[in-house]
């Protein structure tokens, strides 16, 4: 009976484990209106930041659009979401956030369209949210710039808190590793 009840739970946490969503089960609308599917970047880390206009953070897209540089590529990627939830900091629609980001900060990086958080969050935002979907960690976005990372598999890792920068260590770590 205790074989039996050993290799029970052991296929019940299995195939908890395989309900965990990850990131390639989502999609998204790029902030120029087309569709944007994360299973096409199978492989590589991935950094996802909600991101503001008219924050006191705002110039962290200029350490964003250089951490991309340097190590965006064929192994990483980072995701802007635009989101209006925290002070009201990003007012414009989605042709003006982009057209900000990319005149004022050089912004090359894939900007998906405005999104709400706190009201109705996307369904990614949900699963990184909830380690219910994620099976890593449960995490509220505190304010603008709050940083997820994503392992090459897919899976939540950490996030990085909106006041530490793009370049604070953990992030350089994980980049590295």
């Amino acid at each position: 009976m205790k074989k039996f009840l050993l290799l029970f739970c052991m296929i019940i946490s299995v195939q908890s484990f395989s309900q965990y969503k990850t990131l390639y089960d989502f999609t998204a609308t790029t902030i120029d209106g087309k569709k944007f599917d994360f299973s096409t970047l199978k492989g590589k880390k991935v950094l996802i930041v909600n991101t503001a206009s008219e924050c006191a953070l705002t110039p962290q897209f200029k350490k964003l659009q250089e951490l991309y540089e340097e190590f965006g590529g064929d192994d990483f990627e980072i995701i802007g979401f635009p989101c209006n939830d925290f002070g009201k900091q990003d007012p414009g629609d989605n042709g003006q956030i982009l057209e900000f980001c990319t005149q004022k900060y050089g912004v090359s990086f894939p900007m998906m369209e405005k999104i709400s958080i706190k009201e109705n969050p996307p369904p990614i935002y949900q699963w990184l949210t909830s380690s219910e979907e994620n099976g890593t960690l449960d995490a509220s976005v505190l304010w603008n710039f709050q940083k997820f990372m994503i392992d090459e598999e897919g899976s939540v890792v950490d996030f990085v808190p909106p006041f530490k920068g793009p370049k604070n260590r953990r992030i350089m770590e994980w980049l590295q590793e």
